[in-house]
């Protein structure tokens, strides 16, 4: 079994309990609250930020030149391509560029994305691929599951439209390939890849949680 598949396993509960998530669920079915998705897009914009600066300091730490390439430019698609998506579902719902960047993290997306931005500082080029594919996989799986609920096009079929693009497809096994590829040139890592997964796992279902009941900072 391929480590990334064993990761998979390691974290089936959370995959599950994401893809029953009632931000989820009502996401697929097109009545999720406006204001719980512009939690979303809000905070999603945020932690892209940090997410596209986690891949650039990736490629820093890999050690042969097309890895290097490969997590640069996925650092800049980010900044783009996802970038440019999160603007255009701003728009839709009021928000300017100017409302995005002057978004303050609420502290889920605040504890995810220091989580990463220190394993990428601190961590081994190992622990940065097994922490970010949770992201990728979850989302790819999540929108999957949201596609398969999904009974007609509404609001919502863009942001699901997205993520189970051929594009994104791509970039998730390209993601799963680099976790295979350093759990097997690193073994003595693997422990600390897997504790880097379940980590973002983790993260990720907070992260919907965070986004249905729009957390704020309380005080």
């Amino acid at each position: 079994m391929a480590f990334s598949d064993r990761l998979l396993e390691a974290g089936s509960d959370i995959w599950d309990a994401q893809k029953e998530h009632p931000f989820v669920v009502e996401l697929a079915d097109g009545e999720l609250d406006e204001a719980a998705f512009r939690h979303w897009v809000r905070q999603d914009y945020r932690y892209l930020l940090d997410y596209a600066r986690v891949f650039a300091i990736a490629g820093t730490k890999a050690d042969d030149e097309e890895t290097t390439r490969r997590l640069t430019a996925t650092a800049h698609a980010t900044l783009d391509d996802e970038m440019d998506l999160h603007r255009s579902f701003a728009a839709d719902y009021g928000l300017s560029a100017a409302d995005l960047e002057a978004v303050e993290k609420a502290p889920t997306c605040a504890a995810y994305t220091d989580f990463l931005v220190r394993t990428a500082h601190e961590g081994s080029i190992a622990e940065i691929v097994a922490a970010v594919y949770p992201c990728g996989q979850g989302y790819l799986d999540v929108a999957d599951h949201m596609a398969d609920r999904a009974t007609e096009e509404h609001r919502y079929t863009p942001f699901i439209e997205k993520y189970t693009s051929d594009a994104f497809r791509e970039t998730v096994a390209w993601m799963r390939d680099l976790v295979d590829r350093h759990a097997e040139a690193y073994p003595g890592e693997r422990d600390a890849m897997r504790a880097a997964f379940l980590r973002s796992a983790r993260l990720e279902h907070a992260f919907w949680e965070m986004c249905y009941t729009e957390e704020e900072w309380r005080v």
